[in-house]
């Protein structure tokens, strides 16, 4: 199961359920209500290795 966290500037964060946020993407994040208990593949592994799967939403286009 996985925790997922939105940042201010559209960042998403997916952590393993309860791990604590790494320190080196410190800043103001905000928990979803729920714990994702699947995601794909390509971020799976990304936590396998990292512990943590980072990156930035794409802005709507108008």
């Amino acid at each position: 199961m996985y925790d997922v966290y939105l940042g201010g500037k559209n960042d998403l964060l997916v952590i393993r359920h309860g791990l604590p946020i790494p320190s080196k993407l410190g800043g103001n994040w905000r928990k979803k209500k729920r714990t994702v208990r699947s995601v794909s593949e390509g971020i799976r592994e990304d936590v396998e290795k990292r512990g943590y799967h980072w990156r930035k939403l794409a802005s709507r286009v108008r």
